[in-house]
């Protein structure tokens, strides 16, 4: 079921601020899904990879900064802050997945949830399939 309109803006909104903040970041390949028709717990998925874990927890540490400055938020847990091979920041409406290159290949979210919408407007305008935007 359909979450609430203003619900669904607000996650789009913070979807765009912690896509915004991987790709500033030099985030890889990062993609928006809209899984709140498949997912009865979360709106929308961010996933993203960094090249390394120095990397990663850059991105983490960035986005995690900008949606507390956006909206005030704080994830409601994070896992894998250990290891730094796949980061998980749930943030209730928005879920992200912060990932190794190895890592997301071997978990394939992408393939996993490949019948979610892709949500491209949340994305800022300069996106990035291989680097940091420019």
């Amino acid at each position: 079921m359909r979450r609430h309109l203003l619900e669904s803006e607000d996650a789009t909104r913070r979807a765009r601020t912690i896509s915004e903040a991987a790709i500033d970041k030099g985030g890889l390949e990062t993609v928006v899904l809209d899984v709140s028709e498949l997912l009865g717990i979360a709106d929308l998925f961010v996933i993203t990879s960094g090249a390394n874990s120095r990397q990663i927890r850059t991105i983490v540490d960035e986005l995690q900064q900008r949606v507390a400055r956006d909206d005030g938020g704080k994830p409601r847990s994070v896992e894998g802050l250990e290891d730094l091979e796949w980061v998980l920041l749930d943030y209730g409406d928005v879920v992200v997945h912060v990932f190794s290159r190895e890592a997301r290949d071997f978990y394939a979210l992408d393939r996993l949830w490949a019948d979610a919408p892709r949500v491209d407007e949340a994305l800022p305008a300069t996106t990035n399939a291989g680097g940091a935007a420019g």
